[in-house]
């Protein structure tokens, strides 16, 4: 679809859906509905599972950061100096130190962590939390894309070396393979160019993934520190031979975009598409009316419900007294991955129904193995949307030699690192550089820009 379609259909889909609601007085701060929160709690258990199978701590810091520990990192106020929201008064006292909301955690963590942190002994620090920041986002806003309120994933390492915090970001690809795989979100992984980098990182990687209209969203990023943030806040350590030295910091952040991001992937005209792992709702059932036997299939559909929900599975019976075909409408609309119909005809057959939301046609299973067929059909439609939105990605690549070839997807090409040079690409295609993908060995070429001979591949590709 075109970009004015994509917006267009977007703005409306994450409404009609019931994901969120744009009506709240201060623009770019929305309304969380049941149904979209329910599906952001299922992306934040997957991944509080990730963090706390791999040594994290869940912490929660306070909302409120005291200007004076905000300026002792300079590149970080330059990052987010005109992006943050004050505090200058309580009640009708004005405050000798203003307070900021936190655009992010950095400031407000790390002056605690240099009291958390005194031996080796106690690294690594290995802390998360899952909160809301703030920004003055002056752009357009958009749902789950763009807001100035954000639903915000937060990773804070500290380690006694720079190889130890190399450890920890590898670990953080891991995590982030086996997450992708989970909430069915491919991605690609670039280390950004440093004049993309995160404000007081040593670098970044950017963790993007592609939009329907062939521009590229960052959902999170991965950032390496080095010593840039523990010698402003003091985080030192005391190592085995007595000396004190600084540590090293990583950060792992990912904002609700996650949920934006999905809902592009996998939508269509119908509406959204929701995969198992995170539908709040995984199978709906629709009882198909029959004149002189509603008691009956009453009766069945909520044996069915039952047997289901004491499976384990999200399940639904919508036994509202409008037409079925109304009732598809509407989950369809919200993308619930599987439908399941009885009507007497499939009660006198000993059969279910069976429809899926991404699929035409449908299928009927045996009443005594539901259970298994709808867990075989939830798994088989999560591995499903996984592969064909990893394909689409894929295939979106396009490597090129030429400036001239620049097109409307994510562009590979090699380049010799100069920032010059990086220039002249983003000049040239109207493009911006992602980066160098972490998952990409170079073989040798030449610069796209300069000619000069380099095993240095990059993404470029339109942003939002």
């Amino acid at each position: 679809m075109s970009g004015q379609d994509f917006n267009e259909w977007y703005t409306k889909i994450v409404e009609e859906a019931g994901l969120c609601d744009k009506r709240y007085p201060v623009k770019g701060m929305n309304i969380w509905t049941g149904y979209g929160w329910k599906a952001m709690q299922l992306i934040d258990r997957h991944i509080r599972h990730e963090f706390d199978t791999t040594g994290h701590d869940e912490v929660h810091f306070p909302l409120l950061i005291p200007e004076t520990e905000f300026k002792k990192e300079e590149d970080h106020i330059q990052g987010f100096g005109s992006q943050v929201y004050w505090v200058t008064h309580a009640g009708d006292n004005e405050l000798d130190v203003r307070l900021l909301l936190r655009p992010t955690s950095e400031t407000a963590m790390y002056p605690i962590f240099s009291l958390w942190v005194r031996s080796h002994s106690d690294l690594p620090l290995k802390t998360y939390q899952i909160v809301n920041v703030f920004r003055y986002e002056t752009k357009q806003t958009r749902a789950f894309m763009r807001v100035r309120e954000i639903h915000f994933f937060e990773a804070h390492t500290c380690h006694d070396s720079f190889e130890d915090a190399e450890k920890q970001i590898a670990e953080d690809f891991s995590i982030m393979e086996r997450l992708g795989k989970n909430i069915c979100l491919p991605y690609l992984l670039c280390k950004r160019p440093d004049w993309d980098k995160f404000a007081g990182a040593f670098y970044t990687i950017g963790i993007d993934s592609l939009m329907p209209t062939g521009k590229t969203l960052q959902m999170g990023s991965i950032h390496q520190y080095k010593e840039n943030f523990s010698r402003p806040y003091d985080i030192k350590y005391e190592n085995i031979d007595g000396a004190h030295e600084y540590v090293h910091q990583t950060t792992f952040g990912m904002s609700e975009r996650i949920l934006g991001a999905l809902i592009a992937i996998h939508g269509d005209d119908k509406g959204i598409v929701l995969p198992p792992n995170i539908a709040p709702i995984q199978a709906v059932i629709i009882p198909i009316p029959s004149k002189g036997n509603q008691e009956t299939i009453d009766e069945e559909t909520e044996a069915m419900y039952v047997l289901l929900k004491d499976a384990g599975i999200r399940v639904h019976l919508d036994n509202r007294d409008i037409r079925p075909g109304n009732k598809f409408y509407d989950w369809e609309l919200k993308g619930v991955p599987l439908r399941l119909e009885l009507g007497m005809r499939d009660i006198d057959n000993g059969v279910i129904t069976f429809s899926q939301r991404k699929k035409d046609g449908k299928f009927t299973v045996k009443k005594e193995e539901l259970v298994k067929s709808v867990r075989e059909a939830l798994d088989k439609i999560q591995d499903d949307l996984y592969a064909e939105a990893g394909k689409k990605l894929r295939d979106s690549i396009i490597y090129i030699d030429d400036l001239n070839d620049a097109g409307y997807a994510i562009n590979s090409m090699h380049w010799c690192g100069e920032a010059s040079c990086g220039d002249r690409i983003e000049e040239a295609t109207d493009m911006n550089v992602l980066g160098i993908p972490q998952d990409v060995d170079g073989k040798t070429g030449k610069c796209i820009a300069c000619g000069k001979e380099t095993d240095v591949i990059i993404y470029t590709a339109k942003t939002y």
